[in-house]
């Protein structure tokens, strides 16, 4: 199974609501704390004191034209992540490459947090459309800003069909 990692993509954005100086389109970041899963668990059995519980603190690039989210290899070893396995990536030039998955980790966005696997690639975190989704979380393109959805100010609501 592949895993589309296209970088780039922005949501359109309504013109009237610009706010005075700022761009209608351009790279948005999000304060994101990174968390081993396993550790979390550990702690839940006490088996871990929660100060031991390793996680990392990113300014993330958001980016909703990937799928997946990403973490450089310095950051998932940190972490203490294991590699669960190998999925292929294709970048927005069209180019593909196998890269390593790592096992599920908390990723925490505005007080939101999910549990996701991650590609290992590249020099920086990257947060993509699965995180955003289970979030709940939309792009303030106009504030170059993370947000939650409005209609869900408290906590993140997920569609099911």
């Amino acid at each position: 199974m592949g895993v589309k990692v296209k970088h780039g993509a922005v949501l359109p954005v309504e013109m009237k609501d610009k706010p005075e100086g700022a761009a209608a389109m351009g790279e948005v970041r999000a304060q994101a704390k990174l968390i081993n899963a396993g550790d979390e668990v550990l702690v839940r059995r006490g088996l871990l004191a929660p100060e031991k519980v390793r996680t990392y603190t990113a300014d993330a690039l958001v980016d909703t034209g990937s799928v997946m989210s990403v973490l450089p290899i310095q950051v998932a070893q940190q972490l203490g992540l294991a590699i669960v396995g190998k999925t292929r990536a294709e970048y927005v030039n069209g180019s593909e490459e196998v890269v390593d998955l790592t096992e599920a980790i908390g990723i925490e966005i505005n007080g939101r947090q999910a549990i996701v696997q991650t590609l290992v690639l590249g020099d920086e975190v990257l947060i993509g459309q699965i995180v955003l989704e289970q979030l709940d979380l939309l792009i303030d393109c106009l504030r170059r800003q993370v947000v939650g959805n409005p209609a869900h100010p408290d906590q993140p609501v997920l569609k099911v069909k």
